[in-house]
């Protein structure tokens, strides 16, 4: 039979170490979900800012949905965003 220090020590060090991985844990979910709101907060900047570049595009080409650069005439082939 183990000493009895050992009912004390054992169950002490497993719950030292479930505390530590608890606190450890807590940790790193708060930091990914920082992390996962700032990636997400940087696409919609970045988002907005193709809208914007699009409006402007649209804007210099006459409103009409064509390319800034096809001319009038042309029968440019859409893009297919690749």
């Amino acid at each position: 039979m183990p000493p009895s220090n050992h009912l004390i020590y054992i169950p002490g060090i497993l719950l030292l170490g479930i505390m530590i991985g608890f606190v450890l844990g807590a940790r790193a979910a708060r930091e990914q979900a920082r992390l996962t709101e700032r990636r997400e907060a940087e696409r919609a900047a970045a988002r907005a800012a193709r809208a914007a570049r699009r409006a402007a595009r649209e804007r210099r080409a006459g409103g009409d949905g064509a390319p800034a650069d096809a001319s009038e005439g042309d029968a440019a082939a859409p893009r297919d965003g690749g």
